[in-house]
């Protein structure tokens, strides 16, 4: 965060190069929604580096972090209120070439995008005797196809693509987690730095609902931006896709999925997966 003479402040957004999210800030990033005195600059880095960086270092004012990772940097960021990616009955998806029962998948080795990830502590929460190993998110399908895992756990645009490439879905685990829990199923969202204060707090998050909101105003102009991150999907399945992942829920988190994360994260610390007890609060 740096005022020049002119006072403006600038805030530093980190999130993922995926179209959905490319989508929910394609109002700032192109300024079609500007704020008085503020100036956004983004960087896009997959979200298991933003986790790690929010946690090590709190490096961006506003990063896009898995809800799993909150507890770990709960002490330098809070939750925005606006921004999340909530699986209605759907979500991260173990897949494998052929087909394996449960009690099979639970013995499987898998590969999975990284232990800071929802789909990770979903996963241990499904199975926590299960052994993964962690691959970046764009190389499991891959990896399982050549046959180096007996079974992958896909997120992002794989959700949507991984039949293309022979692999069949074993489980769903918004769905698992729906059954369980009857909630969807809150995966990513987007922490600030406490330290900026409240009003910038407020008034960031304000300028990220407005974001959201320009997009789904002006769907199509949004998605022909989120286009050049959407890797592998035509126009029909990045609209799908993003469809999935913003929505009015995008917007505001609503009561049942603000208990959600919260049931997330005390099941992860209730059964050992996190080592801290999830204080969840939100802006704005």
């Amino acid at each position: 965060m740096t005022t020049t003479s002119t006072a403006i402040q600038e805030i530093s957004i980190a999130h993922s190069p995926d179209s959905d999210d490319a989508f929910m800030f394609y109002g700032l990033a192109t300024n079609k929604v500007r704020v008085p005195g503020f100036k956004f600059t983004h960087t896009l880095t997959d979200i298991e580096t933003l986790n790690h960086r929010a946690i090590n270092e709190a490096f961006y004012d506003v990063t896009a972090i898995s809800f799993h990772a909150y507890p770990y940097l709960q002490d330098n960021y809070t939750l925005m209120a606006c921004g999340g990616s909530v699986g209605e009955g759907y979500g991260p998806m173990i897949v494998a070439p052929r087909k394996l029962s449960l009690d099979e998948v639970k013995k499987t080795r898998i590969a999975v995008p990284g232990t800071l990830t929802t789909a990770y502590l979903t996963l241990k929460l499904f199975a926590p005797e299960i052994e993964t190993i962690t691959v970046p998110f764009d190389k499991i399908i891959p990896a399982v196809v050549a046959g180096e895992f007996d079974a992958g756990l896909i997120i992002h645009e794989g959700q949507l693509t991984y039949a293309n490439d022979g692999l069949i879905k074993l489980l769903d685990l918004g769905q698992w987690w729906r059954e369980q829990t009857s909630l969807p199923l809150p995966l990513g969202g987007n922490a600030i730095r406490r330290s900026l204060g409240a009003e910038t707090l407020l008034t960031t998050t304000n300028a990220l609902r407005d974001s959201i909101q320009h997009a789904l105003d002006n769907r199509e102009e949004a998605l022909t931006y989120a286009m050049q991150f959407a890797r592998d999907l035509d126009p029909t399945l990045a609209n799908r896709f993003v469809g999935m992942y913003v929505n009015e829920r995008t917007l505001n988190y609503g009561e049942d999925g603000k208990e959600a994360i919260r049931k997330l994260l005390d099941m992860g610390y209730d059964r050992g997966i996190i080592p801290h007890r999830a204080n969840v609060d939100f802006v704005g």
